[in-house]
């Protein structure tokens, strides 16, 4: 029992010793070493001269044991060095929620929120959602960045967006994914196609018939190609759009179809255009958006409070998306 006592009393000692060897400033110099891979513009970005960046971070070495980088013309991180990043990642993204929730509450839809969203949504929804906070949170600031879904998926980990904005099933481990509703996909074409004299577009008018699509992935695009070939129609090889407005601008040049998100075709196509465009029949083809953010974070109230505007936002337009 008294031999029990002292090696648990040991391993106290030990682990408090080490926690006073190790602080928050050594991990922020070894992450940035990490992103620059250089001790000169590690330093640069972290502010401080570069004798006291390389010093904190030999002193961490010091208290781990172990090398965690590799010193030449071009900094590398070994192997207990990169494991050591990610958790010093980790570690100061939950400490700056913690000071996230200190300044501004919970649930306030204060400070600064860090959104992140596709080009496929952003541009004909985030207007509108911004309009609406400015009205009702006088100091909220929004900072919204878009980007590929997997790009965001990558940001929201290392901390660069608090919350993505982006279409669901969203491969993201560690996150709250909050479902908000589903918006009807429409067949877009040129305005003399015969398909243009349908009211809505069945499985069996796709038949042979080219679509196209955006770069690969994007969640529309795997839902093109699904459409495709269950409806026996073909995707174009040769072209992936960069945007909704390239393959809109491809259907109105003849060169196939395009599938577009209800929102896009309201705010881009319009009467007497060279493009036109149709629902899919009983709203059969819809896209599920979703608002993500880490597990961890501290303001998951003020989130899902961003949630609810977002869906009285698209309500708001006359449409219900549920």
């Amino acid at each position: 029992m008294i031999a029990a006592r002292c090696s648990h009393m040991d391993m106290h000692a030990t682990t408090s010793g080490f926690e006073q060897q190790v602080s928050l400033r050594q991990l922020r110099y070894l992450v940035a070493l990490a992103e620059e891979a250089s001790f000169t513009r590690a330093a640069a970005t972290a502010g401080v001269s570069q004798p006291s960046l390389s010093q904190s971070v030999r002193q961490l070495e010091t208290a781990l044991g172990a090398p965690l980088v590799e010193r030449g013309a071009r900094v590398l991180l070994t192997p207990l060095g990169r494991e050591v990043v990610d958790r010093a990642r980790r570690i100061l993204l939950e400490v700056r929620d913690l000071a996230d929730l200190r300044a501004v509450g919970e649930a306030g839809l204060l400070g600064t929120i860090r959104l992140g969203v596709t080009p496929t949504l952003g541009a004909y929804l985030l207007p509108r959602l911004v309009a609406r906070l400015h009205q009702q949170f006088h100091d909220l600031r929004v900072h919204v960045r878009e980007n590929t879904p997997g790009l965001l998926v990558e940001a929201l980990a290392a901390g660069q967006h608090d919350v993505i904005l982006a279409q669901l099933p969203l491969p993201a481990p560690g996150t709250h994914v909050e479902r908000l509703f589903r918006e009807p996909l429409h067949l877009a074409m040129t305005a003399d196609h015969p398909l243009a004299a349908q009211d809505a577009i069945g499985r069996e008018h796709l038949a042979g018939q080219d679509l196209l699509t955006l770069q690969r992935g994007y969640r529309l695009a795997e839902q093109t190609i699904a459409i495709a070939e269950e409806a026996g129609a073909r995707v174009r090889t040769d072209y992936e759009g960069t945007s909704l407005d390239a393959i809109r601008q491809m259907a109105g040049m003849g060169m196939g179809l395009a599938v577009l998100p209800e929102l896009y075709v309201r705010q881009e196509i319009r009467p007497g255009d060279d493009v036109v465009s149709r629902p899919f029949r009983g709203g059969r083809h819809y896209r599920e958006l979703g608002l993500v953010w880490r597990s961890s974070a501290a303001r998951s109230g003020a989130y899902q409070r961003l949630a609810r505007e977002l869906v009285a936002c698209v309500e708001a337009i006359g449409i219900s998306y549920r």
